[in-house]
Protein backbone atom coordinates (compact mmCIF):
# COMPACT_ATOMS: atom_id res chain seq x y z
CA UNK A 1 0.00 0.00 0.00
CA UNK A 2 1.36 3.47 -0.83
CA UNK A 3 2.32 5.76 2.04
CA UNK A 4 -0.49 7.98 3.26
CA UNK A 5 1.44 11.08 2.19
CA UNK A 6 1.53 9.79 -1.39
CA UNK A 7 -2.18 8.97 -1.37
CA UNK A 8 -3.05 12.43 -0.08
CA UNK A 9 -0.97 13.95 -2.87
CA UNK A 10 -3.19 12.11 -5.34
CA UNK A 11 -6.24 13.66 -3.68
CA UNK A 12 -4.89 17.21 -3.33
CA UNK A 13 -6.70 18.52 -6.45
CA UNK A 14 -10.01 17.27 -5.01
CA UNK A 15 -9.87 19.09 -1.66
CA UNK A 16 -11.00 22.53 -2.88
CA UNK A 17 -13.83 23.93 -0.74
CA UNK A 18 -16.81 25.90 -2.00
CA UNK A 19 -18.32 28.24 0.59
CA UNK A 20 -21.36 29.13 -1.60
CA UNK A 21 -22.17 25.46 -2.14
CA UNK A 22 -21.71 24.69 1.55
CA UNK A 23 -24.09 27.51 2.52
CA UNK A 24 -26.60 26.25 -0.06
CA UNK A 25 -26.53 22.78 1.51
CA UNK A 26 -27.06 24.24 4.99
CA UNK A 27 -29.96 26.41 3.79
CA UNK A 28 -31.63 23.52 1.95
CA UNK A 29 -31.42 21.06 4.83
CA UNK A 30 -32.47 23.68 7.38
CA UNK A 31 -35.60 24.49 5.35
CA UNK A 32 -36.23 20.76 4.90
CA UNK A 33 -35.98 20.22 8.66
CA UNK A 34 -38.36 23.10 9.43
CA UNK A 35 -40.85 21.99 6.77
CA UNK A 36 -40.81 18.36 7.91
CA UNK A 37 -41.25 19.35 11.55
CA UNK A 38 -44.12 21.69 10.63
CA UNK A 39 -45.76 18.89 8.65
CA UNK A 40 -45.42 16.59 11.67
CA UNK A 41 -47.40 19.11 13.71
CA UNK A 42 -50.02 20.00 11.12
CA UNK A 43 -50.86 16.90 9.07
CA UNK A 44 -53.47 14.28 9.88
CA UNK A 45 -53.99 11.39 10.55
CA UNK A 46 -51.62 10.14 13.25
CA UNK A 47 -49.86 7.61 11.01
CA UNK A 48 -48.93 10.40 8.60
CA UNK A 49 -47.56 12.46 11.49
CA UNK A 50 -45.44 9.47 12.48
CA UNK A 51 -44.16 9.16 8.91
CA UNK A 52 -43.09 12.80 8.89
CA UNK A 53 -41.51 12.31 12.32
CA UNK A 54 -39.28 9.58 10.90
CA UNK A 55 -38.39 11.78 7.92
CA UNK A 56 -37.55 14.61 10.33
CA UNK A 57 -35.12 12.25 12.07
CA UNK A 58 -33.51 11.49 8.72
CA UNK A 59 -33.09 15.20 7.98
CA UNK A 60 -31.48 15.65 11.40
CA UNK A 61 -28.95 13.08 10.21
CA UNK A 62 -28.32 15.06 7.01
CA UNK A 63 -27.75 18.23 9.03
CA UNK A 64 -25.41 16.37 11.34
CA UNK A 65 -23.31 15.18 8.38
CA UNK A 66 -22.89 18.80 7.31
CA UNK A 67 -21.77 19.64 10.85
CA UNK A 68 -19.40 16.68 10.82
CA UNK A 69 -17.70 18.23 7.77
CA UNK A 70 -17.65 21.68 9.34
CA UNK A 71 -16.03 20.24 12.47
CA UNK A 72 -13.29 18.79 10.26
CA UNK A 73 -12.79 22.29 8.77
CA UNK A 74 -13.47 20.80 5.33
CA UNK A 75 -16.85 22.44 4.68
CA UNK A 76 -16.09 26.08 3.80
CA UNK A 77 -12.91 28.12 3.31
CA UNK A 78 -13.33 29.92 6.64
CA UNK A 79 -12.45 28.33 9.99
CA UNK A 80 -14.65 30.60 12.10
CA UNK A 81 -17.59 30.13 9.74
CA UNK A 82 -17.10 26.36 9.91
CA UNK A 83 -17.25 26.47 13.71
CA UNK A 84 -20.46 28.50 13.78
CA UNK A 85 -22.11 26.52 10.99
CA UNK A 86 -21.12 23.31 12.77
CA UNK A 87 -22.74 24.42 15.99
CA UNK A 88 -25.85 25.54 14.12
CA UNK A 89 -26.46 22.33 12.15
CA UNK A 90 -25.56 20.19 15.20
CA UNK A 91 -28.46 21.70 17.17
CA UNK A 92 -31.27 19.35 15.99
CA UNK A 93 -29.13 16.30 16.86
CA UNK A 94 -28.34 17.89 20.25
CA UNK A 95 -24.62 17.37 19.62
CA UNK A 96 -22.19 19.60 21.56
CA UNK A 97 -19.71 20.75 18.91
CA UNK A 98 -16.56 20.86 21.06
CA UNK A 99 -17.11 17.42 22.58
CA UNK A 100 -17.76 15.89 19.18
CA UNK A 101 -14.55 17.53 17.97
CA UNK A 102 -12.52 15.78 20.68
CA UNK A 103 -14.24 12.40 20.52
CA UNK A 104 -14.40 12.16 16.75
CA UNK A 105 -11.59 14.21 15.23
CA UNK A 106 -8.94 13.51 17.84
CA UNK A 107 -9.81 10.05 19.15
CA UNK A 108 -11.70 8.24 16.38
CA UNK A 109 -9.72 9.58 13.43
CA UNK A 110 -6.47 9.56 15.33
CA UNK A 111 -6.80 5.94 16.49
CA UNK A 112 -9.42 4.21 14.33
CA UNK A 113 -10.06 0.65 15.58
CA UNK A 114 -7.25 0.79 18.15
CA UNK A 115 -8.50 -0.81 21.35
CA UNK A 116 -8.32 1.40 24.41
CA UNK A 117 -8.47 4.57 22.31
CA UNK A 118 -11.25 4.39 19.71
CA UNK A 119 -14.30 3.77 21.88
CA UNK A 120 -17.10 3.64 19.27
CA UNK A 121 -18.35 0.05 18.76
CA UNK A 122 -15.14 -1.27 20.36
CA UNK A 123 -15.59 -5.07 20.67
CA UNK A 124 -14.84 -7.04 23.82
CA UNK A 125 -12.61 -10.09 23.91
CA UNK A 126 -14.10 -13.35 25.17
CA UNK A 127 -12.35 -12.91 28.54
CA UNK A 128 -13.62 -9.34 28.90
CA UNK A 129 -17.15 -10.36 27.99
CA UNK A 130 -17.23 -13.19 30.52
CA UNK A 131 -15.98 -10.82 33.23
CA UNK A 132 -18.91 -8.45 32.71
CA UNK A 133 -21.85 -8.47 35.16
CA UNK A 134 -24.83 -10.50 33.84
CA UNK A 135 -26.93 -7.40 33.14
CA UNK A 136 -24.13 -5.81 31.14
CA UNK A 137 -23.68 -8.99 29.10
CA UNK A 138 -27.36 -8.84 28.20
CA UNK A 139 -27.00 -5.20 27.19
CA UNK A 140 -23.99 -6.00 24.99
CA UNK A 141 -26.01 -8.70 23.26
CA UNK A 142 -28.82 -6.22 22.64
CA UNK A 143 -26.40 -3.62 21.25
CA UNK A 144 -24.84 -6.10 18.81
CA UNK A 145 -28.08 -7.81 17.81
CA UNK A 146 -28.41 -5.59 14.75
CA UNK A 147 -31.67 -4.11 16.07
CA UNK A 148 -30.35 -1.57 18.56
CA UNK A 149 -27.81 0.85 17.06
CA UNK A 150 -30.18 3.58 18.29
CA UNK A 151 -29.87 2.38 21.89
CA UNK A 152 -26.10 1.99 21.67
CA UNK A 153 -25.50 5.50 20.38
CA UNK A 154 -28.11 7.08 22.66
CA UNK A 155 -26.67 5.52 25.84
CA UNK A 156 -22.98 4.85 25.17
CA UNK A 157 -22.12 7.89 23.07
CA UNK A 158 -24.62 10.73 23.37
CA UNK A 159 -25.66 10.37 27.01
CA UNK A 160 -22.31 9.12 28.34
CA UNK A 161 -19.79 11.11 26.31
CA UNK A 162 -21.59 14.05 24.71
CA UNK A 163 -24.09 15.58 27.14
CA UNK A 164 -22.22 16.93 30.20
CA UNK A 165 -19.92 13.87 30.51
CA UNK A 166 -18.43 13.09 33.90
CA UNK A 167 -14.67 12.99 34.56
CA UNK A 168 -14.49 9.27 33.90
CA UNK A 169 -15.90 9.69 30.39
CA UNK A 170 -14.08 12.96 29.71
CA UNK A 171 -11.13 13.59 32.05
CA UNK A 172 -10.34 16.92 30.36
CA UNK A 173 -12.53 19.74 31.66
CA UNK A 174 -13.04 22.81 29.46
CA UNK A 175 -15.47 25.67 29.76
CA UNK A 176 -16.46 25.29 26.11
CA UNK A 177 -17.75 21.78 26.81
CA UNK A 178 -20.26 23.20 29.28
CA UNK A 179 -21.19 26.08 26.99
CA UNK A 180 -21.89 23.74 24.09
CA UNK A 181 -23.84 21.43 26.37
CA UNK A 182 -25.97 24.33 27.58
CA UNK A 183 -26.48 25.45 23.97
CA UNK A 184 -27.99 22.14 22.84
CA UNK A 185 -29.95 21.74 26.09
CA UNK A 186 -31.45 25.18 25.59
CA UNK A 187 -32.33 24.30 22.00
CA UNK A 188 -34.06 21.10 23.19
CA UNK A 189 -36.06 23.10 25.75
CA UNK A 190 -37.20 25.61 23.12
CA UNK A 191 -38.03 22.78 20.71
CA UNK A 192 -40.19 20.96 23.27
CA UNK A 193 -41.85 24.18 24.48
CA UNK A 194 -42.71 25.04 20.87
CA UNK A 195 -44.35 21.67 20.40
CA UNK A 196 -46.40 22.09 23.58
CA UNK A 197 -47.53 25.52 22.38
CA UNK A 198 -48.38 24.05 18.97
CA UNK A 199 -50.42 21.31 20.68
CA UNK A 200 -52.48 23.93 22.50
CA UNK A 201 -52.94 25.99 19.32
CA UNK A 202 -54.02 22.99 17.22
CA UNK A 203 -56.05 21.24 19.93
CA UNK A 204 -53.82 18.16 20.04
CA UNK A 205 -52.36 16.12 22.87
CA UNK A 206 -49.14 17.76 24.06
CA UNK A 207 -47.74 14.34 24.96
CA UNK A 208 -48.45 13.03 21.47
CA UNK A 209 -47.00 16.05 19.72
CA UNK A 210 -43.82 15.98 21.82
CA UNK A 211 -43.53 12.27 21.04
CA UNK A 212 -43.81 12.62 17.25
CA UNK A 213 -42.19 16.05 17.06
CA UNK A 214 -39.21 15.43 19.33
CA UNK A 215 -38.81 11.90 20.73
CA UNK A 216 -39.33 9.92 17.51
CA UNK A 217 -37.05 12.12 15.35
CA UNK A 218 -34.35 12.10 18.02
CA UNK A 219 -34.48 8.32 18.50
CA UNK A 220 -34.47 7.80 14.72
CA UNK A 221 -31.43 10.07 14.42
CA UNK A 222 -29.61 8.06 17.10
CA UNK A 223 -30.38 4.87 15.20
CA UNK A 224 -29.14 6.44 11.99
CA UNK A 225 -25.78 7.57 13.37
CA UNK A 226 -25.33 4.37 15.39
CA UNK A 227 -25.93 2.31 12.25
CA UNK A 228 -23.66 4.43 10.05
CA UNK A 229 -20.70 4.30 12.44
CA UNK A 230 -21.20 0.55 12.93
CA UNK A 231 -21.16 -0.33 9.22
CA UNK A 232 -18.20 1.99 8.57
CA UNK A 233 -15.84 0.04 10.82
CA UNK A 234 -17.42 -3.36 11.59
CA UNK A 235 -17.04 -6.09 8.98
CA UNK A 236 -15.66 -9.66 8.91
CA UNK A 237 -12.71 -8.31 6.88
CA UNK A 238 -12.05 -5.36 9.21
CA UNK A 239 -9.64 -5.87 12.12
CA UNK A 240 -9.28 -4.31 15.55
CA UNK A 241 -5.87 -3.88 17.17
CA UNK A 242 -4.64 -3.84 20.76
CA UNK A 243 -1.14 -2.38 20.29
CA UNK A 244 -0.04 0.70 18.38
CA UNK A 245 2.79 -1.00 16.48
CA UNK A 246 0.60 -3.57 14.71
CA UNK A 247 -2.13 -0.98 14.25
CA UNK A 248 0.23 1.52 12.59
CA UNK A 249 1.76 -1.17 10.38
CA UNK A 250 -1.69 -2.06 9.04
CA UNK A 251 -2.18 1.39 7.41
CA UNK A 252 -5.39 1.86 9.48
CA UNK A 253 -6.61 4.90 7.58
CA UNK A 254 -7.49 2.47 4.75
CA UNK A 255 -7.65 -1.01 6.28
CA UNK A 256 -10.14 -0.26 9.08
CA UNK A 257 -12.79 1.45 6.95
CA UNK A 258 -15.60 0.06 4.78
CA UNK A 259 -16.98 1.66 1.62
CA UNK A 260 -20.66 0.74 1.72
CA UNK A 261 -22.34 1.02 -1.68
CA UNK A 262 -26.04 1.29 -2.57
CA UNK A 263 -28.10 0.52 -5.68
CA UNK A 264 -30.36 3.45 -4.84
CA UNK A 265 -29.63 7.16 -4.28
CA UNK A 266 -29.11 6.57 -0.57
CA UNK A 267 -25.42 7.49 -0.80
CA UNK A 268 -26.29 10.94 -2.14
CA UNK A 269 -29.12 11.28 0.39
CA UNK A 270 -26.50 10.76 3.10
CA UNK A 271 -24.26 13.46 1.61
CA UNK A 272 -21.79 10.77 0.42
CA UNK A 273 -20.58 10.01 3.94
CA UNK A 274 -20.58 6.31 2.98
CA UNK A 275 -17.57 6.99 0.72
CA UNK A 276 -15.78 6.65 3.99
CA UNK A 277 -12.34 5.42 3.02
CA UNK A 278 -11.61 8.67 1.23
CA UNK A 279 -12.77 10.59 4.28
CA UNK A 280 -10.38 8.69 6.58
CA UNK A 281 -7.47 9.03 4.19
CA UNK A 282 -7.91 12.80 4.01
CA UNK A 283 -10.39 14.59 6.27
CA UNK A 284 -9.91 17.81 4.30
CA UNK A 285 -11.89 16.44 1.33
CA UNK A 286 -15.34 18.12 1.45
CA UNK A 287 -18.34 15.82 1.51
CA UNK A 288 -19.45 17.17 -1.87
CA UNK A 289 -16.21 15.80 -3.39
CA UNK A 290 -16.00 12.46 -1.54
CA UNK A 291 -17.54 10.42 -4.36
CA UNK A 292 -14.81 11.54 -6.76
CA UNK A 293 -12.10 10.98 -4.14
CA UNK A 294 -13.34 7.47 -3.35
CA UNK A 295 -13.39 6.55 -7.03
CA UNK A 296 -9.79 7.72 -7.40
CA UNK A 297 -8.64 5.60 -4.45
CA UNK A 298 -10.36 2.48 -5.72
CA UNK A 299 -8.88 2.92 -9.19
CA UNK A 300 -5.33 3.35 -7.86
CA UNK A 301 -5.49 0.78 -5.04
CA UNK A 302 -7.54 -2.12 -6.45
CA UNK A 303 -8.16 -4.89 -3.94
CA UNK A 304 -6.87 -2.89 -0.96
CA UNK A 305 -10.17 -1.26 0.05
CA UNK A 306 -13.11 -3.15 1.56
CA UNK A 307 -16.07 -2.42 -0.73
CA UNK A 308 -19.37 -3.81 0.49
CA UNK A 309 -22.67 -3.65 -1.45
CA UNK A 310 -25.36 -2.98 1.13
CA UNK A 311 -28.20 -5.38 1.83
CA UNK A 312 -30.12 -6.09 4.99
CA UNK A 313 -29.06 -9.73 4.66
CA UNK A 314 -25.40 -8.67 4.74
CA UNK A 315 -26.01 -6.31 7.66
CA UNK A 316 -27.66 -8.89 9.90
CA UNK A 317 -25.10 -11.52 8.91
CA UNK A 318 -22.38 -9.08 10.03
CA UNK A 319 -24.24 -8.44 13.28
CA UNK A 320 -24.48 -12.22 13.80
CA UNK A 321 -20.78 -12.81 13.14
CA UNK A 322 -19.11 -9.74 14.68
CA UNK A 323 -19.82 -10.18 18.39
CA UNK A 324 -16.38 -10.40 20.06
CA UNK A 325 -12.83 -10.03 18.78
CA UNK A 326 -9.85 -12.38 19.27
CA UNK A 327 -6.70 -10.25 19.04
CA UNK A 328 -4.34 -13.23 19.14
CA UNK A 329 -5.94 -14.88 16.10
CA UNK A 330 -7.05 -11.54 14.62
CA UNK A 331 -10.59 -12.62 13.90
CA UNK A 332 -14.17 -12.02 14.99
CA UNK A 333 -15.88 -14.61 17.19
CA UNK A 334 -19.27 -15.43 18.62
CA UNK A 335 -20.06 -15.24 22.34
CA UNK A 336 -18.46 -18.66 22.88
CA UNK A 337 -15.19 -17.57 21.32
CA UNK A 338 -15.70 -19.57 18.10
CA UNK A 339 -14.22 -17.81 15.04
CA UNK A 340 -16.77 -16.30 12.67
CA UNK A 341 -14.25 -14.71 10.30
CA UNK A 342 -11.02 -16.07 8.84
CA UNK A 343 -8.22 -15.96 11.48
CA UNK A 344 -5.27 -13.89 10.27
CA UNK A 345 -2.90 -15.67 12.69
CA UNK A 346 -3.14 -19.45 13.01
CA UNK A 347 -2.88 -21.14 16.40
CA UNK A 348 0.74 -21.81 17.29
CA UNK A 349 2.02 -19.16 14.88
CA UNK A 350 1.14 -16.05 16.83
Amino acid sequence: MPHRKVIREWMAPITARSTPWALTLVAFDTVLFAASLAATVLVRPAWLQLLFALFTGFVIGRLFILGHDACHQSFTDHRRLNRWLGRFVFLPSLTPYSLWDVGHNVVHHGYTNLKGFDFVWQPHTLEEYRALPPARRVLERVYRSGWAPWLYYLVEIWWTKMLFPNKRAMPTRRAIFWKDGLLVTGFAAVWIAGLVAAAVATDQSALWLVTVGFVVPFVFWNGMIGFVVYVHHTHPQIDWYEDKASWAAAQPFVSTTVHLTFKTMMGAALHHIMEHTAHHVDMSVPLYRLKRAQKLLEERMPGLIVIQPFSWRWYFDTARRCKLYDHAARCWTDYRGRPTSRPQVQAGNA
